[in-house]
């Protein structure tokens, strides 16, 4: 195997001027009028060519077109250069456009190109969606790349998702008769201020507002219900992440189900993130009505069970049968909330006239950031109008957004 002899890029410009960066952004073909691009400038356009001008001398997709043997060390190289030029921000950005342009999965099959790649939530999806075909030798260090990222998104999801359930249990059971140690002060002041004692200077608390001890069985149910088709597979890997941390809550009696066309249980999962993941499998068609169905079977006690369905609600399965069962868990008292995302993504797309639908039977229908998924579980465990706390966050429902 003829392979190019390894190099080591060249240090990047501390800074770059307007011109330098117009040279970058419009490439080569700029050369006349932006000049040629000198020193550290001169790798970094070589990385920026391989990717967005793919024919020519260096471009990856030519690269692999010369045979596996070659297209490996060069394309791992290159996952290296990048690194070395850019933020891991950019590098998210440009690792996912060579997988779109240049049809790039391969490298996910390889261990010396996973080694070199950036993990991020995105890596990891394509990692779930090529679960099935990973060789053996490639597995070990899949695993590897999907553990450092779930390990990230619980140091940086764990701690505000826990303190925002608590907090919201918490003030869920108050109680008029506390003890001495779960008075909730603040309340209790607020409501006892008619009762002020000018020549005292003090209130006399005739209404005592307290937290209640905690139950012993769980408070909450909450079951999460993700669509697990190529287009959410981002909301899976948050949606996993969210699920194991509310599974490690006495307080909350968790389940996590994921459907295409069939219905997978995978609640016994939730204690390994990463088990959790490699459990599922990205793609297929959509059948939200037999996955509603399966939750519904789940429910023991409505009035204290939080269904979020995750999807973008393109429903291949009785649309019809979908609505019947969302009503009657709605009558029933279940808080159902469907989320057309639960990622950094931006806007998705998702079926306006059935989220419009859901909204009129009171399941509201909105896109949420992992960052808001602890507002709008605190939120739903205090029974607050989530369409109402969705709005003081700047979030379009689907009401809104179907009229827009």
């Amino acid at each position: 195997m003829n392979t190019p002899p390894p190099t080591t890029p060249s240090t990047p410009p501390a800074s770059t001027t307007r011109l330098q960066r117009w040279r970058l952004v419009l490439g080569s073909e700029a050369q006349g009028s932006c000049g040629a691009a000198g020193g550290g400038l001169r790798d970094i356009e070589r990385a920026l060519a391989a990717l967005y001008e793919p024919e020519g001398a260096d471009g990856l997709s030519k690269r692999r077109s010369a045979g596996r043997g070659d297209s490996a060390p060069t394309v791992a190289r290159w996952l290296g250069d990048i690194r070395s030029y850019f933020p891991s921000s950019i590098v998210q950005v440009l690792q996912r456009d060579a997988l779109e342009r240049l049809n790039l999965r391969q490298m996910l099959l390889e261990p010396e190109m996973l080694e070199s790649a950036q993990p991020d939530v995105h890596l990891v999806a394509n990692l779930l969606a090529l679960a099935s075909v990973i060789p053996e030798g490639t597995r070990a260090t899949a695993r590897q790349v999907v553990q450092q990222v779930v390990d990230e998104l619980m140091r940086r999801l764990e701690e505000p998702l826990r303190s925002a359930i608590s907090g919201a249990l918490d003030r869920s059971q108050r109680k008029r008769r506390p003890r001495h140690a779960e008075i909730d002060w603040g309340r209790t002041i607020r409501a006892n201020l008619r009762h002020w004692q000018p020549e005292y200077r003090t209130i006399v608390p005739q209404t005592l507002v307290g937290f209640g001890r905690k139950a012993r069985r769980p408070q909450r149910e909450v079951i999460l219900c993700i669509d697990q088709s190529g287009s959410m597979a981002a909301s899976v890997v948050y949606s996993s992440i969210f699920g194991a941390v509310m599974a490690s809550l006495p307080a909350v009696a968790t389940r996590l189900v994921v459907f295409d066309t069939a219905v997978v249980d995978l609640s016994e999962q939730l204690q390994d993130p990463v088990d959790l993941l490699f459990g599922v499998q990205l793609g297929g068609g959509t059948d939200i009505n037999r996955a509603v169905s399966y939750c519904q079977g789940l429910i023991r006690e409505p009035r204290n069970t939080i269904l979020v369905l995750i999807s973008d609600l393109y429903e291949g399965g009785v649309k019809d049968g979908l609505l019947r069962r969302a009503n009657e868990l709605v009558e029933a008292g279940v808080q159902f909330i469907a989320l057309l995302a639960l990622s950094d993504e931006g806007a998705p797309a998702f079926d306006r006239a059935l989220a419009a639908q859901l909204a009129a039977l009171g399941v509201p229908s909105f896109a949420c950031t992992p960052d808001a998924f602890p507002g709008l579980m605190a939120a739903a465990i205090r029974r607050d109008d989530v369409s109402a706390w969705a709005a003081t966050q700047g979030i379009k429902t689907s009401r809104a957004a179907q009229g827009s």
